[in-house]
């Protein structure tokens, strides 16, 4: 199994009621991928955070192996939501790794 983990940071200039909307639109979106890619074991997104906290949405994922995770991030699904991120997002980070 491999787990895929990634922290995103809203670009600065969308007002607090648009990241709100952005923030549903990619949880949505993306958890909305669950049973339609072959490969594709648990998705959840968080975009409520403690004030701790220095991102805004992330994303855990599990996948099958690294060849299911490879083909999720090629999937026309994925990409469809992958294209409202890198229009809202100023910054990622992620992580992979076996479990």
């Amino acid at each position: 199994m491999v787990k895929h983990v990634i922290i995103w940071n809203l670009k600065e200039d969308f007002s607090d009621g648009e990241k709100t909307a952005l923030k549903t639109q990619i949880k949505d979106g993306l958890e909305g991928l669950m049973g339609r890619i072959d490969g594709l074991v648990e998705i959840k997104v968080y975009t409520d955070f403690l004030c701790s906290s220095n991102g805004d949405i992330m994303l855990d994922s599990t996948f099958t192996d690294e060849d299911a995770l490879k083909a999720y991030q090629t999937n026309p699904e994925h990409l469809k939501v992958a294209q409202i991120v890198r229009a809202s997002v100023c910054s990622r980070k992620c992580v992979d790794f076996e479990i």
